[in-house]
């Protein structure tokens, strides 16, 4: 819609707030709203002002005031609040120069697109993550001078098996998935499949095509919801959204949803694989009949990009300490720095459910979900270009599971960053690539490292409940 049509909805559909989403640099959703009375064109134009210096990432005090701009392509009927109200992704506006914040995520999202097009290499890509995360029945978390604990909860964790008195009922009725055995028994095992349904049906009232739903592989209700593939900027709202709309699904049904990569010890953690490839005039370019798993040259080099630059790389797309306790060498996770077809054990794998030439596409599997997607999707992209411009040739791809390996067979690999802190050391090192067409600035990766250096500071400088079962007694 245009800002004409929106006003004019709203007016026919007795909307009576309008609600402006953004998300802070690290990605969660922010809003103000306003009643329709304030909904006018020049409004939309000029921008609504707020604060940025209380926004995680944005302005400091002496300079805080921003604006928002509203995207009328996004206006959508929010379907979790009572009074009608109409649901707007904005851009970010500096109110004295007009030009766009250069830290505001979505800003960059648009950028890298904008960039691929400079280039002349595509002049689209397309994006198909697959968001995973829990539902659990309660989450209570705590840390202070003397304590610090977090209890989790689920009927349908395996480790409520025996208990007398389960969560929900009076009797104990045994169906739970196993660890590591949740992909996908059939109800009864599986209990979340009316609440994921549901999250369906409010994720497609935003004009989201989902794919799929099922239950993941870790016990306790872990889940995951598969989109459409889309555009980069597209995609990224797309991410926002489902992550809104699952959260909210939850809690209506007296329930808690998390996207925190690794929220229970002994069992899988919650990983967001991204589908990416690189089109032209309508085509595919990393289709190659007559290549390795029919991919081409250019889509050789793109993964090279990425293999290249995936330790820089994860300091946005694994962005959280807790990250590093999914991303584990000699568990199933995906730290291997090589490609190959069909090989879930790979960092970089080549689906293969069709030969179609448009079905050509390349998984990286080291992203999570808490990741901010805008910036997370724009830093894979930057470094997939500086595979192509650069002809990046990747390690031969290891087409063999990686998890049997020998270890002196896979200390010739290259593995992920171990921690947050190691990740935030490869992109000061290692930026230069996302610096191409202004796409990332000095200000973005400075604010980022400052930001996520006091995310390892708090876990370094607190004790660890491991700590006083293994050390209490020395």
């Amino acid at each position: 819609m245009t800002p004409r049509e929106v006003i004019e909805f709203c007016k026919s559909n007795s909307i009576g707030i309008i609600d402006l989403r953004f998300t802070d640099l690290p990605g969660t959703f922010q809003h103000l709203s306003i009643p329709l009375s304030e909904l006018t064109e020049d409004n939309m134009a000029e921008g609504y002002g707020f604060d940025g210096s209380s926004i995680r990432g944005f302005k400091s005090i002496d300079e805080s005031d921003m604006l928002l701009i509203p995207d009328a392509s996004t206006a959508t009927v929010d379907p979790f609040f009572e009074i009608p109200t109409l649901h707007m992704i904005c851009d970010i506006l500096d109110p004295v120069t007009r030009e766009s914040y250069s830290r505001d995520p979505r800003h960059v999202a648009q950028k890298a697109e904008a960039y691929l097009r400079t280039t002349g290499i595509a002049d689209t890509s397309f994006w198909g993550p697959e968001p995973e995360f829990f539902i659990f029945d309660s989450a209570r978390f705590d840390q202070n001078i003397n304590s610090g604990y977090y209890f989790i909860d689920s009927d349908e964790g395996f480790w409520n098996t025996g208990v007398q008195q389960p969560i929900h009922g009076s009797n104990n009725l045994a169906y739970r998935p196993r660890n590591k055995e949740g992909y996908f028994p059939a109800p009864p095992f599986d209990t979340f499949q009316d609440i994921r349904s549901e999250m369906v049906q409010k994720i497609e009232h935003f004009g989201i095509i989902v794919e799929k739903h099922h239950h993941e592989v870790a016990t306790a209700g872990q889940a995951e919801i598969d989109v459409r593939y889309d555009t980069l900027t597209t995609m990224a709202d797309t991410v926002t959204i489902l992550k809104y709309v699952v959260k909210n699904v939850a809690k209506n049904h007296g329930k808690v949803a998390t996207f925190m990569p690794k929220p229970l010890f002994g069992d899988n953690g919650t990983g967001m694989h991204t589908h990416q490839s690189l089109w032209k005039d309508g085509s595919n370019l990393f289709y190659d009949a007559d290549g390795y798993a029919m991919l081409s040259a250019t889509c050789r080099h793109y993964i090279g990009g990425l293999l290249l630059h995936a330790p820089a790389l994860l300091a946005f797309a694994a962005p959280t300490t807790n990250s590093y306790k999914r991303l584990v060498p000699g568990f199933e996770a995906p730290v291997n720095l090589v490609y190959s077809v069909r090989n879930r054990s790979a960092c970089i794998r080549i689906p293969t459910y069709s030969n179609s030439p448009s079905a050509r596409r390349l998984e990286f599997r080291a992203p999570d979900p808490a990741c901010n997607p805008y910036i997370a999707f724009a830093a894979m992209l930057m470094a997939g270009i500086d595979g192509v411009i650069n002809e990046i040739e990747p390690p031969d791809p290891v087409d063999q599971n990686l998890y049997e390996m020998s270890a002196a067979d896979l200390a010739m690999i290259r593995q992920v960053p171990g921690s947050l802190d190691e990740a935030l050391a490869a992109l000061e090192r290692d930026n230069e690539f996302l610096m191409r067409g202004g796409v990332f600035t000095d200000d973005l990766i400075e604010t980022w490292l400052d930001y996520k250096k006091n995310d390892v500071d708090d876990l370094r400088l607190r004790p660890h409940p491991i700590e006083f079962f293994k050390y209490f007694d020395a």
